[in-house]
């Protein structure tokens, strides 16, 4: 299932769809990393597999100018996952500069709003593949993309499969810019503080009430059908 999820848009390299997980259909989401280093070839090919929105992450400080001019038929929404500025976000910078799992449960506790914000992007979003991402495709985007999988009913086993993942995905850009290994310094991170990434990912999973969890954070009843329907068809 993971190598026929695997995407291959030119200029990227951590893009998969989220179809075969849990009931939602291929076609329907799609993450990845940032978009910016596609070719003309890359967008060809996103358009081809029939994206029409993109949903941004990240903050407008982080953007840069696409290599190649995205379609015209292309929307991109942008909703700031991080709530930088807060507290929360000082203190996370901190401990692992919100890049891996270990603050998903304090983020889905304390900021829930970024979070359905860009869930509702998705569920509002015209017909057409949605493409999500943040700068790497790993934790702004895993975040978002372990709460549509819960939502979807994938198990946890499938959906911490999705978030590994993406350290082999990006392995090239890593190597690329002279980083060590970031499965090995997340996971002696997390060591360091007694868990794995697999287990503070299953407690994230775990302390997710579905659909509870967005209705309660202002999701209205009308975008959660809109979402199934666009996850499951």
């Amino acid at each position: 299932m993971e190598v026929t999820r695997d995407l291959w848009w030119d200029g990227c390299v951590n893009v998969r769809d989220l179809g075969g997980l849990g009931l939602v259909r291929p076609g329907a989401v799609v993450r990845m990393e940032e978009p910016t280093r596609l070719s003309e070839a890359g967008w060809a090919a996103a358009w081809a597999y029939g994206v029409r929105t993109v949903v941004d992450l990240r903050h407008a400080d982080e953007c840069v100018r696409d290599h190649a001019p995205r379609p015209a038929g292309i929307t991109t929404v942008r909703v700031p996952l991080e709530p930088v500025g807060t507290p929360f976000y000082e203190h996370w910078k901190q401990i692992d500069n919100l890049a891996s799992p270990l603050c998903f449960p304090a983020m889905l506790a304390e900021h829930p709003e970024p979070v359905v914000a860009a869930v509702r992007a998705i569920a509002n979003a015209a017909p057409g593949c949605v493409v999500f991402h943040c700068a790497g495709g790993k934790d702004r985007t895993g975040l978002l993309a372990l709460v549509l999988l819960t939502l979807a009913r994938a198990t946890p086993e499938e959906i911490i499969a999705d978030y590994l993942r993406t350290y082999d995905r990006m392995k090239p850009r890593y190597d690329e810019l002279g980083a060590r290994d970031q499965l090995t310094a997340v996971s002696e991170l997390l060591a360091s503080r007694n868990t794995t990434i697999e287990a503070s990912l299953t407690s994230t999973i775990a302390s997710l009430t579905m659909p509870g969890f967005l209705l309660g954070n202002g999701l209205s009843d009308t975008e959660l059908a809109a979402l199934h329907t666009r996850l499951a068809g």
